[in-house]
């Protein structure tokens, strides 16, 4: 089933039905831009359930980003992969991608308002609890993911893989309602140790309910099988780091949908 699963992303094909889940490409818009998210979900189950807001890291919706929906999906979840890029705009290469963060993160209006227009989109769906809803991110996902917490979103809960900690209006931390959970990279070097200290603090001072868990020889993208296998070059893929950090996920979500 797995391998006729991949075929079918390869093929580009957005409506099919492996088991019970399906799949689909949405369209949805904020404000004049017109975005291009991805939703996965469990038709078998009749009852509304917790929906999962997945942010996709620099490339854009990429197969990685559809494969983690449909996992939250196969776990009995509602998961919406949101397009904070916008319809097309699909980075090729690290260059492209890092021109597509850095508009973005040097934007963190127009970043919260992509993103919330992605967790609209999933509250819309009539499969979704919209009083049960959290969000995870992947690197740039990562760091949008915890950026619509400081917005003061109504949402249950926030993980970040491997995702920036920067926060150019750290005074918003008090804006936050979820719980958060950051799975870190120990030796990420993206993300400098004075920079997990003041995100750490700035959590305390805003008596926010969190988590951090760092990965010991993890660096960045250590969830991403593409990233490689040398942790010299500062990125790379860590299948322990993968497995202990989607079971941290897990346990954070069986918590806050109790």
């Amino acid at each position: 089933m797995k391998v006729i699963f991949a075929m079918l992303l390869c093929l580009g094909v957005s409506n099919f039905s492996i088991a019970a889940i399906r799949t689909e490409t949405v369209e949805y818009k904020e404000g004049n831009t017109v975005l291009e998210g991805f939703l996965a979900y469990d038709d078998a189950i009749s009852a509304v359930r917790p929906g999962i807001l997945v942010v996709h890291d620099w490339m854009g919706i990429s197969e990685q980003t559809k494969r983690r929906a449909v996992m939250l999906a196969e776990m009995g979840y509602v998961a919406f992969a949101a397009d904070i890029f916008g319809k097309g705009a699909r980075p090729t290469n690290s260059k492209e991608a890092s021109e597509q963060a850095a508009k973005y993160k040097g934007d963190r209006a127009l970043m919260r308002s992509r993103v919330t227009a992605g967790l609209e989109q999933l509250r819309k769906s009539m499969y979704v609890n919209p009083a049960k809803i959290a969000a995870i991110g992947y690197c740039f996902g990562g760091t949008t993911a915890l950026e619509l917490a400081r917005s003061g979103a109504d949402i249950s809960g926030v993980v970040s893989f491997h995702g920036g900690l920067d926060m150019p209006n750290p005074e918003d931390t008090k804006n936050i309602k979820a719980r958060i959970l950051i799975c870190h990279g120990a030796d990420d070097p993206n993300v400098p140790p004075e920079q997990v200290a003041d995100f750490q603090n700035q959590l305390r001072q805003a008596k926010v309910d969190w988590q951090f868990i760092a990965y010991g020889g993890a660096v960045h993208s250590f969830t991403n099988p593409d990233a490689g296998n040398d942790p010299s070059k500062g990125v790379a893929y860590n299948a322990d780091a993968d497995r202990r950090s989607w079971e941290a996920m897990k346990e954070f979500f069986g918590e806050i949908f109790k």
